[in-house]
């Protein structure tokens, strides 16, 4: 390793550099992650630099004091296997300090994480195409998501690990994102961001309380999204979720492990019909 590696926080355009390497790596974000990315903790987002050229990027968000995400671990490839990699993780797990820390790892790495204290949790599945018509009966009333509620902030925090509201705040006025909120008599029941991504757009999160109400906003999300392809990010527990992605005729087309150090949060996968961002969590 070179004596002039050095560690610190990125800056916003170092940022956009760092998906822009996930983008080369095949994850595919969208047009506005960065942004709404470092909205929550900017402190977070980690380079490896020598002689002022990142090298490396990791991002280690906390969302409160008790859980952060991990993503965004790429070393270039003319620098790894020697030792840069591993330095910046651990600066980047000593910013989560003692937070139960989540990951979605992409299968060649997933040993590493095992030896690094990550348990396997379950499999995200991403299905991607172009996507067919799909039949939905009206099960709740649809309307434009353009501002948060205190109703929607509880709605996610039952099916996230922590409190997200400058994320979501972020999230649902980022330019290019649509956003549908699902009720029912007057009672949130699901709701849906579709975003612009490299290729295609993406769906996520995709909560809904069943899968009548996650058709109802799978298919508002696609229309929006126009023609081309679709990318909806499956738990896999989540048997309704992985039949509505094969309904819509999506294949898979890339899969991580979700992985946690410490105690896995009780999330209801089953109201998780598509993973709001591998990156984030």
């Amino acid at each position: 390793m070179e004596q002039d590696y050095t560690i610190r926080t990125m800056t916003g355009a170092e940022v956009e550099e760092a998906v822009g390497w996930a983008a080369a790596e095949g994850w595919n974000p969208g047009a506005s992650d960065a942004a709404c990315f470092t909205s929550v903790d900017p402190e977070g987002f980690i380079g490896g630099f020598i002689d002022g050229r990142m090298i490396a990027s990791i991002s280690v968000v906390n969302y409160d004091a008790g859980f952060s995400f991990l993503g965004f671990y790429i070393v270039h490839p003319d620098f790894r296997g020697k030792g840069y990699g591993y330095t910046l993780w651990q600066a980047g797990m000593g910013h989560a300090g003692e937070r139960t820390v989540g990951l979605d790892g992409v299968v060649a790495e997933q040993e590493n994480y095992k030896r690094s204290g990550f348990d396997f949790a379950y499999r995200n599945i991403r299905f991607g195409g172009v996507p067919k018509a799909l039949a939905v009966d009206d099960a709740a009333f649809l309307k434009p998501l353009t501002a948060l509620s205190d109703e929607l902030l509880a709605y996610d925090r039952k099916l996230f690990p922590a409190p997200r509201e400058r994320f979501l705040d972020a999230w649902i006025s980022a330019l290019g994102h649509t956003g549908f909120a699902a009720t029912r008599e007057g009672v949130l029941v699901g709701y849906a961001v579709v975003r612009p991504c490299r290729a295609g757009a993406k769906i996520g999160p995709l909560f809904a309380d069943d899968p009548a109400v996650a058709r109802q906003l799978a298919k508002a999300a696609i229309d929006a999204a126009g023609d081309g392809e679709v990318f909806l990010d499956v738990p896999e527990p989540n048997g309704e979720a992985v039949a509505l992605a094969r309904a819509l005729g999506l294949e898979p087309v890339f899969e991580t492990a979700r992985m946690y150090r410490g105690a896995a949060p009780g999330v209801d996968l089953e109201r998780v019909y598509g993973v709001t961002t591998f990156e984030l969590g």
